[in-house]
């Protein structure tokens, strides 16, 4: 399951590294490249609420083949694709089969493990799949991109996912089948809400802030989120039950989680970008550039899960918010002449120190006192908050990054060349969309100070024995 999971979690950052290389081989436009990446993470992300619910009505096990089927199908599509727009296709189809799949996974887990050190270290484990999978997709982006084609990075989930389905029906057993029915209209209103949104940003990157498209994706998407909040109330079986939010800290680690993931998933597209066009890295070297940050971030992770019974959940949040902070102030000073080892490395450790630090314990808040109905819709929840603060982060500093660069562009540097006045307008706009994370993760701070309280865990004691899922349902 969890191999599975990391595999979904790679196609979110094992493009990044191939980016600048698609402009000339399917003719994207510069403003149209991060559809790439957001043609993944929306569908998913607005989906993945879907698939939750699916899981509990239909059956974890079935919707998890499902999903990764079509995975594996549309990765393959991804990689034969000849146009922009077939890509960005293969792309959305494999966020939808990521959206069946993904809620399964971390269901199964809290479902399988009862409340307490247990599942603290079963979360540990899979937020380090997560989080170690996205930095990891940097590295192996830059290694497959440079040895073999931007196309083996779709191509490499194939057989992946053919062993994935093959081993499944051996190793996962099937959950019963819970009665309800699925809410279709908050599916699709939370999806075209929150694609009108980024959608709003990236043109108001190209366009201005006051182009009458992006005025109007901006009004659509209060319409349409309005319209979901609305639909979620009167439900009766709604995707995301209100009653998950009734807890402050519950619901104020969902809005820390938006937060913190919207500024790093876009640190993950400028920092690639600056390494190769910048910097004139290769993509193999920028990939491996990664690579103590991904090194970092999976091994405190998993050391997490042991600091939590002592300093408790909150104080190990706080501590890890700081460096994470730190990092993207530091590289909102980048210039031109800015070195690896003395301006991105730094931020890059700081980075996998914090968000080691973080993940563990937000996650284990976001799921404590969920009972086991909701299981499915918490788990899908979180994973959509991941996923659309990614897209949404990614939209917003494009946006922040498309405003700097205009204004640095129309106010040149006196003595340069047209190429250094052509990088001094890149680094200019990438240091102030750094800046602009950094603003976002002190927001996701000062929520987890005022909002967030998590009991300390238990000391360590005898075992608990953990109740199977179906007896679990069953009883529920």
């Amino acid at each position: 399951m969890l191999s599975a999971q990391l595999m979904i979690i790679l196609d979110m950052t094992v493009v990044n590294i191939a980016l600048p290389h698609l402009p000339t081989s399917l003719h994207f436009s510069g403003a149209s490249l991060s559809w790439v990446l957001n043609g993944y993470t929306l569908t998913s992300g607005g989906l993945l609420l879907l698939g939750g619910r699916a899981g509990d009505i239909l059956g974890r096990r079935r919707m998890f083949i499902a999903g990764i089927s079509l995975f594996t199908l549309a990765s393959l599509a991804g990689g034969l694709s000849d146009t922009a727009g077939l890509l960005i296709a293969a792309r959305a189809l494999q966020g939808v089969g990521g959206a069946l799949a993904s809620p399964a996974v971390l269901a199964l887990i809290v479902t399988s493990f009862p409340e307490g050190r247990e599942r603290t270290r079963a979360l540990g484990i899979y937020m380090g799949v997560i989080t170690g999978g996205s930095s990891l997709g940097l590295v192996l982006g830059g290694v497959i991109t440079e040895w073999l084609s931007w196309r083996w990075v779709l191509f490499i989930n194939v057989p992946i996912g053919i062993a994935v389905l093959a081993v499944t029906p051996r190793f996962v057993g099937e959950t019963p089948r819970l009665p309800g029915r699925f809410d279709l209209a908050g599916a699709l209103t939370a999806t075209a809400g929150v694609t009108a949104l980024v959608y709003g940003f990236i043109r108001a990157a190209t366009y201005g802030w006051g182009d009458h498209l992006s005025v109007a994706s901006f009004g659509a998407a209060v319409i349409l989120l309005a319209f979901f909040v609305l639909t979620e109330t009167r439900a009766r079986q709604p995707i995301t039950p209100m009653r998950l939010f009734t807890d402050v800290s519950r619901a104020g680690s969902f809005v820390a989680r938006l937060l913190l993931i919207a500024g790093m998933f876009g640190m993950f597209f400028f920092l690639t970008q600056f390494l190769q066009k910048i910097m004139g890295f290769s993509p193999i070297r920028a990939g491996v550039a990664f690579l103590p940050m991904t090194i970092a971030l999976f091994g405190v992770s998993r050391l997490a899960p042991r600091l939590m019974p002592r300093v408790g959940a909150k104080p190990l949040m706080i501590a890890g918010m700081l460096p994470a902070i730190a990092s993207m102030a530091w590289l909102s000073r980048v210039t031109p002449a800015t070195t690896y080892w003395g301006g991105v490395f730094g931020p890059m450790m700081l980075l996998g120190v914090g968000m080691g630090l973080v993940f563990v314990p937000l996650t284990t808040a976001s799921l404590a006192g969920v009972p086991p109905k909701d299981s499915g819709a918490a788990s899908g929840l979180v994973n959509m908050l991941q996923l659309v603060g990614g897209a949404l982060g990614l939209g917003i500093l494009v946006a922040v990054y498309g405003t700097a660069s205009r204004h640095a562009a129309s106010h040149p540097v006196a003595g340069l060349s047209s190429f250094a006045q052509s990088q001094h307008v890149l680094a200019h706009g990438m240091a102030a969309a750094f800046g602009f994370a950094a603003i976002l993760d002190v927001c996701s701070l000062l929520v987890i100070v005022a909002l967030i309280r998590t009991p300390k865990l238990a000391p360590p004691g005898p075992p608990a024995t953990a109740q199977h899922p179906q007896e679990e349902a069953i009883a529920s």
